[in-house]
């Protein structure tokens, strides 16, 4: 909206307030399209932002509010320096978290071998803790509405609340992660890896969260630390020789397939290449050698078996070994046991969760007296899926990978070099990707055994038995997209065939949500619907992001681009800081510690809370402290106040005057040195240095500025003439300076005297400041004013006197040459310290020091 698109100004209220602003700008600047994004403009007039879709599965917290007030902040001050900002919102629904939602909301899990029923509802009221505990089994159809119907609802709150604090988005331009476009969008790239081979299938070891029942990729994990135990078995070498090795895991004792020691462990070194028998089961295992084993950890020869952890898969990988699976997806040991593994002792195994398999597997090796010692306690880190709460199982699963330089030494430098050419801001996360990408340890896994998600677009022959044909997967043309396998038949075959031997059947996975979250610049662009602005927003600007998420959804979104455009996805990446509690912990849902913000919004005020996130700045952690939103709100309703009252002076009719007077243009001197650094600050992503030169200046410009100046205003003459312009210079510019960080009241008093919206004016210059001065101008004299008007307040504090009381007398001592700036401005101080007769006594003392007489 420009300066003539409203018909008229709203005039200075008697009595301004900041209640009620959220809902009347909010609502006005959705009327005036405000933040509609021109796509006229030419890709070098565009600035893009990948705005993050935050995940809808629960409620804001203040963390959300902190980092997506600094990603506005960008918007805003962008778009005031004559960008049209492509600024969008997304909804992250699929995926795991969405489903656990509902799972809890309605008391149900989805059952995709049940058949449709058109007929089932959901309960009418929230289900009690039991029916969460023993949910009601539906159709995946059912499921997925509810998915649907929970996530509209809340999407729906979650607009609300952004659109409170002020987030200057365009909401025509928002999209859902599970909705058409994105679907299209995520399944026409895969399609395109698959094409090209970057995408695969493999029958592989894979990280398996038994809760979820699904897949879980390298990026997913945490380490978390759990007791645990080692146990010493006793394994029987040649010639009857006594092995020991310590594991925490017995009860995958039946799954061993090796002993590995160090290659310079002496202690084994007439071992290797020979075999050795396991204790109750009396299998034959090989003994060999790699680096990786530790010949300090334990007795320096460890057990692999198929698969404890990691490293069991790295060794079976790399020296080629047996596979014994005995852990099924469901977390209990297999009904039978593996190939070579006597089924008798086994049998006391089968069927057995872990821990229970666990003590089972310790009394059969007591039993046999081949458990040496009592079992000794520890505590260790174990993997975790990082939303799940039981420990990950290594199950062998064929499953979709997509490279991402985890085996391809040649892609994993090309991404390196990516991330060296990404403007990192702060620059030391650079360093995360770089070690994310140096320690990848194979490629990404794509594919997840679950329902909410963009399904894996791809189908299977059956033979003549009804076996999958795994190796040619049947794809849609992109024209057919979105589709999903599970309800869609395969090209060129009919739904009655599915199932049936020489038929088809629909690959059962979706895709890991990150998946479709590496592509929010092309389903936001309009990548291959809409070329037109595409070209104008890609690659984009911007990716603001937590910084926990470096190693997934930057990555990930590198990888994509790199792979299908030959390009980083955007120019810069803004990485935010965490919001700690009172108590310097980071806050977590998980840890309960967070804070929803909409009472505080309620309470405060929206500028106020975005005056608080104002003050962390990118990459550094910030305190949640509620006296910080109490300092932001005391500065916006100051800034109500002093612009009432210096248009209440009649700096309005007064703005494009110029100032003459020296205390005026002193002001305004220093006014544009303040542009110039938030320019320089902005530019540079510190919206808080940003702020706090802008804030600096304000307080010196009330305190002192407007007290001194005040009385020749309402006076009349040239001199009131330029303590008017520069009151309506200063008042524009700050108003301006403020907009980003306090959107709100900037809107309410530039609509009291200026036409349009202060978001859609210009951003201020030091050439603006500077054409309104007229003369000289020392931006000291402001500060020297200052500091004499202080003294004068201190002196009066001091004999209790009210700031009005009469000085007859007042001596000013100081070196010369300040003395002499003084007079510049004694007129003012004159007024201002309601000072009689001020003498100037040069030379008396080495700085500026004031007395005052009262007789």
């Amino acid at each position: 909206m420009t300066d003539t698109a409203r018909t008229a100004r709203s005039g200075v209220p008697e009595r301004p307030t900041l209640d009620g602003l959220e809902e009347t700008w909010a609502r006005h600047w959705q009327e005036e399209g405000t933040y509609a994004f021109d796509r006229s403009k030419e890709r070098s007039d565009v600035y893009a932002i990948d705005t993050p879709p935050p995940t809808v599965s629960g409620e804001l917290h203040m963390g959300h509010v902190f980092s997506y007030t600094h990603t506005d902040m960008v918007a805003r001050f962008q778009r005031m320096r004559g960008r049209t900002v492509f600024y969008p919102m997304g909804w992250d629904d699929n995926g795991l978290p969405t489903e656990r939602r509902v799972q809890n909301v309605y008391g149900v899990r989805c059952d995709p071998s049940l058949p449709h029923d058109p007929h089932w509802q959901p309960p009418a009221t929230p289900v009690s803790e039991d029916r969460r505990k023993d949910p009601t089994p539906i159709d995946r159809r059912n499921f997925v509405a509810l998915c649907e119907r929970l996530t509209a609802a809340d999407e729906q709150v979650f607009e609300a609340l952004w659109r409170r604090l002020g987030l200057s988005v365009d909401w025509s331009l928002t999209y859902t992660t599970i909705g058409r476009v994105a679907r299209a969008t995520s399944q026409r790239a895969f399609l395109r890896n698959l094409a090209r081979g970057e995408a695969y299938q493999a029958e592989a070891p894979t990280l398996w969260d038994v809760g979820f029942a699904t897949a879980v990729a390298q990026a997913e994990l945490e380490d978390r630390e759990r007791p645990g135990a080692y146990h010493r078995l006793r394994f029987t070498g040649p010639g009857g020789r006594e092995v020991l090795i310590d594991t925490t895991r017995p009860e995958l004792l039946p799954a061993c397939v090796a002993l590995v020691c160090h290659p310079d462990d002496e202690r084994y070194a007439d071992l290797v290449g020979r075999s050795v028998r396991s204790p109750v089961f009396a299998v034959e295992v090989p003994v060999r050698a790699h680096p990786l084993a530790d010949p300090a950890k334990g007795t320096g020869i460890a057990m692999v078996c198929t698969f404890g952890d990691l490293t069991d898969v790295t060794w079976w990988r790399e020296l080629q070994l047996d596979t014994r699976v005995v852990i099924g997806r469901d977390g209990r040991l297999l009904p039978e046991p593996p190939h070579g593994v006597p089924a008798e002792p086994y049998a006391a195994l089968a069927g057995q969760t872990v821990n229970g398999a666990r003590r089972t597997m310790v009394q059969l090796l007591a039993d046999a007296a081949d458990l040496v010692g009592e079992p000794r306690a520890i505590t260790h880190p174990v993997k975790f899926y990082e939303r799940g709460d039981r420990p990950l199982e290594i199950v062998s699963t064929r499953q979709w990978y997509l490279r991402n330089g985890g085996r391809d030494a040649g892609l994993r430098e090309q991404l390196l070099a990516r991330g060296g050419e990404l403007r990192w801001v702060p620059e030391h996360m650079k360093h995360r990707y770089d070690h994310w990408v140096g320690g990848l340890t194979g490629d990404w896994l794509v594919s997840r055994q679950r329902f909410f998600g963009v399904p894996v677009p791809v189908w299977y022959r059956l033979d003549d038995v009804g076996e999958p044909d795994w190796s040619h997967p049947l794809t849609p043309d992109e024209a057919m997209l979105p589709v999903d396998p599970s309800s869609d038949p395969a090209p060129g075959f009919e739904e009655s065939q599915r199932g049936l031997p020489g038929g088809f059947v629909g690959d059962p996975d979706v895709l890991d949500t990150w998946a479709t979250s590496s592509l929010t610049p092309q389903i936001v662009g309009g990548w291959e619907t809409d070329p037109d602005l595409f070209s104008r927003v890609f690659p984009m600007d911007l990716r603001p992001q937590g910084q926990e998420i470096i190693r997934t959804w930057l990555f990930s979104s590198v990888v994509r681009a790199h792979l299908e455009h030959g390009v980083l996805p955007w120019r810069d990446a803004v990485l935010s800081g965490w919001i700690l509690d009172p108590d310097r912990k980071k806050m977590s849902k998980s840890k309960g510690n967070v804070v929803t913000p909409m009472a505080l919004l309620e309470q405060h005020g929206s500028d106020a809370v975005r005056y608080w996130a104002a003050n962390g700045k990118p990459g550094m952690d910030l305190a949640f402290d509620p006296a910080q939103i109490k300092v932001g709100r005391r500065l916006a309703t100051k800034l109500l106040n002093a612009s009432r009252f210096a248009l209440g002076l009649g700096a309005a009719d007064a703005l494009r005057a110029p100032a003459t007077a020296p205390l005026d243009t002193a002001m305004l001197a220093e006014l544009s040195g303040v542009v110039a650094a938030a320019t320089t600050a902005f530019d540079s992503y510190d919206h808080t240095a940003a702020l706090q030169v802008t804030e600096a200046f304000f307080w010196r410009f009330c305190d002192d500025y407007i007290e001194l100046v005040k009385e020749r205003a309402y006076g009349s003459g040239p001199g009131a003439e330029s303590a008017r312009a520069a009151l309506a210079t200063a008042l524009s510019v700050q108003l301006r300076l403020f907009a980003p960080v306090l959107p709100y009241v900037a809107e309410e008093v530039w609509s009291w005297w200026r036409y349009g919206s202060v978001h859609r004016a210009t951003w201020p210059t030091t050439y603006e400041v500077g054409r309104a001065v007229e003369g000289l101008a020392d931006p000291h004299l402001l500060r020297l004013a200052g500091d004499a008007l202080g003294q004068v307040r201190r002196a009066k504090s001091e004999r209790k006197l009210s700031m009005k009381a009469e000085v007859p007398l007042a001596e000013a001592l100081g070196p010369a040459p300040l003395l002499e700036q003084l007079t510049l401005i004694a007129d003012d101080l004159r007024a201002a310290g309601r000072i009689a007769k001020l003498d100037l006594l040069p030379d008396r003392t080495p700085e500026l020091v004031f007395r005052l007489s009262f007789d």
